[in-house]
C-alpha cells in the first residue's frame, strides 16, 4: 500500500508519495504528525529560489519542531535515494541525526545533499504549485516576505480516501 500525503497550501495543493520501505520511521514521523494535524497552519519559512523550500517548524522560526520520538531522531540514508531533481521530499537537521519535523521539497537537482539529509518521499502532483512557491519574493534568512502556509494535511492511501 502506498501512503499519500497531501499539503493544502495557500498557494493549492501538493501530493507528496512516502518512501516507507527506504525511510520507515521517518515515513511514520512525517504521517503521524499531519494526522495530528501538527502542521496545520504552519508556514514555509525557507524559500531559496531554484533549491528548496522548507516548512514543518510550528514556531516558523527554522528552529523548532519535534518529532514523534522526542525532540530529535536519527536519519534514515538509502544510498539509492538521491536528490536528483524538483519534487524530492527531504528531512531538514542540523547535522547527522538530528531530525524533527521540518521538511523541504527541492526545486532542483541538489546532489551535495546526498547522504546528509534522509530522503523519504517525492512529489507526484502539484509541481506547478511548488514552483510558484520558489519565485516569491523572500527577505533576511530566505523568508518569505508574505506567509505561505500549510492550510491543512492530510494522509490519504492509494486507492483510499482519508
Amino acid at each position: 500500500m502506498v501512503t499519500n500525503v497531501v499539503l493544502e497550501t495557500t498557494m493549492g495543493a501538493v501530493t507528496v508519495e512516502l518512501y516507507e520501505d527506504q525511510a520507515p520511521k521517518t515515513c511514520k514521523n512525517f504521517r503521524t504528525l499531519a494526522e495530528r494535524r501538527y502542521y496545520d497552519g504552519t508556514v514555509f519559512h525557507r524559500i531559496i529560489p531554484s533549491f528548496m523550500i522548507q516548512g514543518g517548524d510550528p514556531t516558523g522560526t527554522g528552529r523548532g519542531g519535534s518529532s514523534i520520538y522526542g525532540e530529535k531522531f536519527d536519519d534514515e540514508i538509502d544510498p539509492s535515494l538521491r536528490h536528483s531533481g524538483a519534487g524530492i521530499l527531504s528531512m531538514a537537521n542540523s547535522g547527522p541525526n538530528t531530525q524533527g519535523s521540518q521538511f523541504f521539497i527541492t526545486l532542483a537537482p541538489t546532489p551535495w545533499l546526498d547522504g546528509k539529509h534522509t530522503i523519504f518521499g517525492r512529489l507526484t502532483s502539484g509541481m506547478r504549485v511548488i514552483q510558484r512557491m520558489g519565485l516569491v519574493k523572500t527577505g533576511a534568512a530566505d523568508r518569505p516576505l508574505e506567509d505561505l502556509k500549510i492550510v491543512r494535511a492530510r494522509v490519504v492511501e492509494e486507492g483510499g480516501e482519508e
